[in-house]
C-alpha cells in the first residue's frame, strides 16, 4: 500500500481488495495511455503506463508491460499530482531505480543550494527519446510537484516590497557566486565562504532570542533516508482545492515559492493544520515528483496519444 495515497485522497483505503479494485478501474477506465518499445532491455518490452485522475490534476499512474497477446501485466502504481508551470529548466539526468523499472530524475539548482532528485512521472516519454537519440534536448524544462501526508501553515514574515527587492537581488548575486565556484573561481569560493560563516554566525546569535522561524524565510533540505524526500517551508503564491470524486475527501493544492524555485504540494485538507492564504507559509515534508517537458513533445496537461 502506498502511504501517500492519503495525499490524494485514499486515506480510507486499508485493504488490498480496494486498492486492486482502484487500480483495475484506473487501467479500465484511463484518462491518458501511453506506450513504447524500451530499448534499454534486451527483450525490447513493451511498456504501457495508464494514467487515472480522481481529481483536479490528482491521480493514480498505473504502469506495467503488454504481453505478446495484448494482455497487460500489472507491475506497480504511485499516487502523483501534475505540477503546473516551469520549476527549473537546468540540465536533468535520469536514472533508473534498482528494484523496479521506474526513474529518479537529478538535477542541480543554484537556487536550491542542494541537488534535487524527484520521482519521474513521464517516463515512458522519456524512454521514447531514449531510443530515438534525442536526450538530453536543448529546451527541456521540468515541473516539479510534491505530496504530503500533513503540512503546518505558518504567518508570513513582514516584508516591505524593497525588502523584498533586495533580497531577489542577494539571493541573484549569491547564485552567481556559486556558479562561478563550481566552475574553480578561487575568489568565489573564498567569498562563499565567508557569507557562509557570516550568516551562521549572526542566525545563530539571533537564534537564543527568535524563533527560528522568524529568521528563516523558506528552506528546502533533504528529510529522511530517501532521496527523493524533502523538508521544505515555502511562501503560498497561489492555492486551490479539488476533491477526490470516488471518495469525496478534499484536497488541498498549494503553489510554493522556495528560494524562488516554484512548485506545487498537494495534502489532504484534513491532514493540513492552518487555514492556508496566499502570503503565508507551508511547512512540511513531501514526496517529490517531477515531469520532463520536452520540446518536441506535447505540453505537460496532455500527454495522451
Amino acid at each position: 500500500m502506498h502511504q501517500y495515497l492519503r495525499a490524494i485522497g485514499f486515506s480510507e483505503v486499508k485493504s488490498r481488495d480496494v486498492l486492486h479494485k482502484i487500480i483495475g478501474d484506473a487501467v479500465q477506465d484511463a484518462d491518458r495511455r501511453v506506450y513504447t518499445t524500451d530499448a534499454t532491455d534486451g527483450d525490447q518490452s513493451f511498456l504501457a503506463q495508464f494514467d487515472r485522475d480522481f481529481g483536479s490534476g490528482i491521480g493514480l499512474a498505473v504502469c506495467g508491460i503488454m504481453d505478446e497477446n495484448d494482455h497487460f501485466i500489472y507491475e506497480y502504481y504511485y499516487p502523483y499530482l501534475r505540477g503546473t508551470g516551469v520549476s527549473t529548466a537546468e540540465m536533468v539526468e535520469v536514472e533508473r531505480h534498482a528494484a523496479q523499472d521506474s526513474y529518479a530524475g537529478v538535477c542541480d539548482d543554484l537556487r536550491i543550494g542542494v541537488t534535487m532528485i524527484f520521482y519521474l512521472q513521464n517516463k515512458i516519454p522519456y524512454l521514447r527519446a531514449i531510443g530515438e537519440g534525442n536526450f538530453p534536448q536543448t529546451g527541456s524544462t521540468v515541473t516539479l510537484s510534491g505530496l504530503a501526508l500533513s503540512g503546518t501553515i505558518l504567518m508570513p514574515l513582514a516584508k516591505t516590497s524593497e525588502q523584498r527587492e533586495d533580497l531577489r537581488r542577494r539571493l541573484l548575486g549569491r547564485n552567481q557566486v556559486i556558479a562561478a565556484a563550481k566552475d574553480g573561481d578561487e575568489d568565489a569560493i573564498e567569498t562563499l565562504t565567508l557569507y557562509d560563516m557570516d550568516m551562521y554566525s549572526a542566525i545563530s546569535k539571533k537564534a537564543r532570542k527568535a524563533d527560528i522561524y522568524t529568521l528563516v524565510d523558506t528552506c528546502f533540505m533533504p528529510y529522511g533516508v530517501e532521496c527523493d524526500q524533502y523538508s521544505v517551508l515555502g511562501e503560498i503564491v497561489d492555492f486551490r482545492t479539488t476533491t477526490n470524486f470516488l471518495t469525496r475527501e478534499r484536497v488541498v493544492v498549494l503553489r510554493l515559492n522556495c528560494n524562488e524555485v516554484y512548485f506545487d504540494v498537494a495534502v489532504a485538507e484534513r491532514d493540513l493544520y492552518g487555514e492556508p492564504a496566499v502570503g503565508r507559509r507551508f511547512k512540511g515534508n513531501i514526496w517529490m515528483q517531477g515531469f520532463l517537458n520536452f520540446p518536441t513533445q506535447p505540453s505537460v496537461i496532455d500527454i495522451s496519444i
